[in-house]
């Protein structure tokens, strides 16, 4: 059964905006947002839990977490997007009690979605 599964990406210029969804099989202590390009390694950019949520410094203000628990959902506001936020955007899911991008803690992935700005 497949526990994540994106939506929502896309190609805009520079300046636009996009909102990226992820529907969940069932909810979990912490869930998240990865981005990688070829050739990098996955990196979060973004995560969610009890306690809050929490975003990597470079996309503070441009990109926020959120979620609704009564849709099973999910999402990624992402406005002011840059050439640099271009990527394979990927939601992911863990069952600790603590909430970080340590990348190896997730335990559930989506397949992804692409997300291209132009300049």
């Amino acid at each position: 059964q497949v526990q994540l599964m994106e939506s929502g990406g896309g190609s805009v210029q520079a300046g636009g905006s996009l909102t990226l969804a992820c529907v969940y099989v069932r909810s979990h202590t912490c869930m998240g947002w990865f981005r990688q390009i070829p050739g990098k390694q996955r990196e979060g950019v973004a995560a969610i839990s009890r306690g809050g949520s929490y975003h990597d410094r470079s996309v503070q203000g441009r990109l926020t977490i959120s979620q609704d628990t009564n849709k099973n959902t999910l999402y990624l506001q992402m406005n002011t997007l840059e050439p640099e936020d271009t990527a394979m955007y990927y939601c992911a899911a863990r069952k600790t009690v603590s909430c970080d991008f340590v990348r190896n803690d997730y335990t559930y992935w989506g397949q992804g979605t692409q997300v291209t700005i132009s300049s």
